[in-house]
This record gives C-alpha cells, structure tokens and sequence, in this order.
C-alpha cells in the first residue's frame, strides 16, 4: 500500500503547497482529525518528525490505531469513527 512518493515525502522536510478546511467526513478527514490531535499535521509530517515508516491502524476500518506526541506519550483511538460532525470544520486537510 505504501508508495514510492510516501517514501520520499518522509526523506525529505516537505511543507504544503496550501490549506483548506475539510466540509464532509471521510476516512481520510478521519485520519486527519487523529493525526491533528496528536499534534501534526498529517501523516507526512508525523513521519518526518518520528522517522517511521508505518503508521500502526486498525486492520477493520483502516483508521489510525495509535500515535506518539511530540512529548512522546501516545494517542490511542477506537476502531469507530471519533471525529464528530461538529469537528468536521475544523480539520485542516494539506496539499502538496
């Protein structure tokens, strides 16, 4: 699953082309929404930052399972959805 174009993202400090705010839930606002809790931006930066190659999620929903902070305690996330409609609005989805 993991690209070629991933690989070198997390090589490389990468910074986003633009922002805008995310309108409907979607997996990926999903995962964004969890990435953003935890104090990144996305999982590209996530990577960057923890020098991972994986991100570990749940095999079911595809969701992001777990996640270390800057300080280095984790995030742990259900398998269900967690970002609610009312916080929709406020994750913030990259462009590269």
């Amino acid at each position: 699953k993991k690209s070629e174009v991933s690989e070198v993202m997390t090589k490389v400090d990468i910074k986003p082309k633009s922002m805008h705010r995310a309108k409907i839930w979607s997996d990926d606002v999903e995962n964004l929404y969890r990435f953003q809790q935890a104090g990144y931006r996305d999982e590209v930066e996530y990577k960057q930052v923890k020098q991972v190659d994986e991100v570990e999620c749940w095999p079911e929903t595809g969701f992001v399972k777990k996640l270390q902070r800057r300080d280095n305690t984790f995030y742990y996330y259900n398998r269900q959805r967690e970002c609610e409609d009312k916080d929709v609005c406020k994750v913030k989805v990259y462009v590269y």
